[in-house]
């Protein structure tokens, strides 16, 4: 199982690529975080942003299709997207089940 870690330029675009995974059953659900403030090195020089991050929940099978979904429809020129390996046995097992399932 996966966490997937994505920064977006805001919560109307997180909103957007949030409803295209799940729809998709390329996830089965995501949280949407707002209010991130981002520093980091861009084009040579140091950038300030405000951000949003998107946390999918998904199968490790999905992670390589749902990255390919998020930079077909992001607006960055480089979205983040990070894939975070988690245990499927640890846990509330009762939410791991319904999360295998809501995605298979």
């Amino acid at each position: 199982m996966r966490l997937i870690y994505i920064t977006t330029s805001g919560k109307e675009e997180a909103k957007k690529i949030g409803a295209e995974l799940v729809a998709n059953k390329l996830c089965a659900c995501v949280n949407i975080i707002d209010g991130m403030e981002s520093m980091y090195w861009w084009k040579g020089k140091v950038e300030t942003d405000k951000e949003c991050i998107l946390i999918a929940k998904t199968a490790k099978h999905n992670v390589e299709e749902l990255t390919e979904k998020v930079k077909e429809i992001h607006s960055y020129e480089v979205p983040c997207v990070i894939s975070i390996p988690f245990s499927d046995n640890e846990g509330n097992s009762d939410y791991l089940n319904w999360l295998k399932d809501s995605i298979q």
